[in-house]
């Protein structure tokens, strides 16, 4: 038996609810909406791979006992091991030892029960062995099931009709060879589709006729009264009663080339060579694309399993798409595990990388010039679910994480300075940029310089939430490096100054650098409103007034207030007589820009010096949410909200959540082919699409990246941590009361 995605969710659940027996009330705001955080339908992937090259791959079916089968060049399949994130493979099914002597041509299920087809009979294991109903095809590779032990067989030119209870019936369609027979239960009547016509057989009277002519089907479905006949470039609707065709032929799809059609559930799935997609109710598709899904995209069949899962089988193995029925919380129980399992890289929240298709057990940790951001963020999001859970692991993960950002400042010789990083000695010419790494004063670590703004902010983000919501040493702690960081810039001139004296290329607030950028370059913008919220953060926790002093300072007299209430509209271009590094810094919109923005509004908000200026940082955030909404980001969602205002997108923010893969390895995916999307003209935001994707159909990346990316990924070598990307913006929604406890729990 393969081990079941349900019960890994039943062991984190156990260990979650262990670990916040005594929940926090979370901090809300009667005003604010509330997501209530009841169960919906997360769907995730279990995939098996196909042992031989030149094996052939036809049908696949489940039967009541949970078994999956099938059909190959080479008789029965069956899977063996598999569990999400682990592949399982096909094996011959040698359950049955007479049935791995006979030539197997082709099954499916009736009753729920398996039923192949081979060159003498119709038979089947069930029902004690008794179903065995012999044909004269000997050929025959095609063949449905009826409603009362009957059966429609065919070996592509001629057809026969066999039954338990009921006279055999032969016969042809005309000038035409039989690809694909169904059964319509309404009428018990079986169709039959040709390379180039659909038929109808009545087997209470024997009747046959060709009901639709055409060219070069596919496959087919019949939808209440209308046929869908798919072709390599679209599919038609055909009325099944009049034989008219209905509308102009289908194309704006995912992908044109289909190979199969069934009807699920009253959904339309379509497998086409490049995936498999479903026709939603509002008329949209859920595209399932590459790796993350099924081990390829040259799609062959589709079926329902008797547990509700999807089978789609393709050249190479299966994906079986199962749905499982989870809440936002039960998700964030997994993605805790994710992050401790293999992505917690002394103490850093990191990546895994060099893995071999995906294969957790071939990849490393990865440094990375951000250790700093990605791990405050995710520590930031710990803190929440200290504050929400009093989870005492949530407290020991701001510990180890806390360890390794104190010593990001003292591995290295500069006064509060924060190091990028750190490794273990002799490795710097494998590491990223190894030209930024120095060699410490211990000669078993080495550092990394030249840290820049993005990871400042982290910083101060992350420490200003500790600092505020922990009632430990961790306070303390988080309140000491907030002052050490921002004593070095201000001691250095609003500059983060490395070990060569010289300021590093990105950690500068200083006006002279500031102010030097035209008012449309949003480093103008991004710097100002950065340094006022680190400001502001320093002062609100240790008191200093020369933190209160500088920020008046740069707001009074340098126009940094002016500069962060600048439109998000009208940042823009440089113009063309603007400096070469303005002009490079505004090629086009910064994405990287938002996230360190969104992460420096706690502290520009939450923190302001008076209601005065939170009023104002109130309109400047939710000006730039305004111009955010399209991408429908989930954590830029949920931080709009610590404003307090109503309107945030909160059904996105969940959205985002929800739709969210499970599996965060780094797979190839493409949606640039796609014929079902609307495309807009190159701009400065590079918006490519009239809406946006939703994250399942998308790369995985972090909140760094344009959203409305279509094509990426790294072909399964390696995988991100939810730390940062999910874990962040669920905890903080549960912080400020817009996503609700989970409202039940099995």
């Amino acid at each position: 038996m393969r081990k079941s995605f349900r019960n890994l969710l039943f062991i984190v659940l156990l260990v979650g609810i262990s670990c916040s027996e005594s929940p926090k009330k979370e901090t809300t705001a009667t005003s604010l909406p509330v997501y209530k955080d009841v169960p919906y339908l997360q769907d995730y992937s279990i995939k098996y791979d196909k042992q031989e090259n030149d094996l052939l791959l036809f049908e696949t079916y489940m039967d009541r006992n949970g078994v999956i089968q099938v059909s190959s060049s080479d008789g029965i399949l069956r899977t063996h091991d598999g569990q999400f994130l682990y592949p399982g493979v096909l094996l011959q099914d040698k359950t049955y030892r007479p049935l791995t002597d006979k030539n197997i041509s082709a099954m499916t299920v009736y009753q729920d029960q398996f039923v192949y087809l081979d060159d003498k009979a119709v038979l089947s294991n069930a029902w004690a062995g008794s179903l065995y109903l012999k044909h004269t095809l000997p050929k025959a590779n095609i063949f449905t099931a009826g409603t009362d032990f009957d059966f429609l067989i065919s070996d592509g030119p001629s057809l026969q009709y066999v039954s338990k209870n009921n006279s055999g019936w032969q016969g042809s369609t005309s000038k035409d060879k039989t690809i694909s027979i169904k059964f319509d239960q309404k009428t018990n009547s079986f169709w039959i589709l040709g390379e180039k016509s659909i038929n109808h057989f009545n087997p209470k009277d024997k009747t046959l006729k060709t009901v639709y002519e055409g060219n070069n089907f596919t496959s087919f479905a019949l939808v209440d009264n209308t046929l869908i006949l798919t072709t390599l470039d679209g599919y038609y609707e055909v009325d099944a009663t009049s034989g008219n065709q209905i509308g102009d032929k289908k194309t704006q799809l995912p992908w044109t080339e289909i190979n199969y059609v069934n009807l699920i559930d009253g959904n339309l799935w379509f497998g086409s060579t490049k995936g498999a997609f479903k026709l939603k109710e509002d008329g949209k598709f859920s595209y399932y694309y590459g790796k993350r899904w099924m081990p390829s995209n040259n799609v062959k069949h589709i079926s329902k399993g008797t547990d509700g899962s999807i089978l789609i089988l393709t050249d190479t193995g299966l994906g079986q798409i199962v749905f499982e029925e989870m809440t936002l919380y039960d998700k964030a129980l997994y993605y805790e595990k994710q992050v401790r399992d293999r992505h917690i890289r002394l103490g850093f929240n990191a990546t895994l990388v060099d893995m071999d298709n995906g294969n957790f057990d071939t990849g490393r940790l990865s440094d990375s010039d951000n250790d700093g951001l990605w791990t405050t963020m995710y520590l930031a999001g710990q803190v929440f679910r200290y504050s929400v859970t009093k989870s005492e692991d949530a407290l020991q993960n701001c510990r180890e994480a806390m360890d390794a950002m104190e010593r990001l400042f003292s591995i290295n010789p500069v006064p509060g300075f924060p190091s990028r990083s750190f490794e273990r000695s002799g490795y710097i010419n494998q590491l990223h940029d190894p030209d930024r790494w120095q060699h410490s004063s211990d000669p078993e670590w080495d550092w990394k310089s030249t840290t820049s703004s993005d990871e400042a902010i982290g910083h101060i983000f992350a420490y200003g939430a500790m600092a505020e919501i922990m009632d430990n040493d961790l306070k303390d702690r988080a309140i000491v490096l907030i002052d050490t960081l921002m004593s070095h810039i201000v001691r250095n001139d609003m500059y983060m100054v490395d070990y060569d004296g010289k300021p590093t290329t990105w950690g500068r607030w200083n006006p002279e650098y500031v102010n030097a950028r035209p008012k449309m370059v949003g480093d103008r913008k991004i710097n100002a409103s950065n340094i006022i919220g680190m400001l502001q953060t320093a002062y609100h926790f240790t008191g200093k007034e020369k933190y209160k002093e500088k920020a008046f300072d740069l707001m009074d007299n340098h126009g940094y207030l002016d500069n962060l209430m600048w439109p998000m509209k009208d940042v823009a271009m440089a113009p063309d007589d603007a400096d070469d590094w303005s002009k490079m810094l505004s090629e086009s919109w910064n994405h990287s820009d938002d996230e360190m923005y969104f992460v420096g509004y706690w502290g520009l908000y939450r923190y302001a010096f008076n209601d005065t200026l939170k009023t104002k940082f109130k309109e400047a955030i939710i000006d730039h949410w305004e111009i955010e909404r399209p991408e429908k980001e989930g954590a830029w969602n949920i931080m709009t909200a610590l404003t307090g205002t109503q309107e945030f997108d909160l059904e996105e923010a969940a959205w985002y959540l929800r739709e969210h893969p499970m599996d965060m390895v780094a797979w190839e995916v493409n949606n640039s082919h796609r014929k079902d999307i609307t495309f807009v003209e190159p701009n400065f935001r590079e918006q490519t699409t009239a809406e946006v994707l939703p994250p399942d159909e998308r790369r995985v990346q972090r909140h760094n990246a344009n959203m409305f990316t279509l094509d990426g990924g790294r072909n399964g070598s390696e995988e991100f941590s939810a730390g940062d990307i999910w874990l962040l913006p669920y905890w903080m929604g549960r912080y400020l009361g817009v996503i609700s406890a989970p409202q039940t729990m099995d």
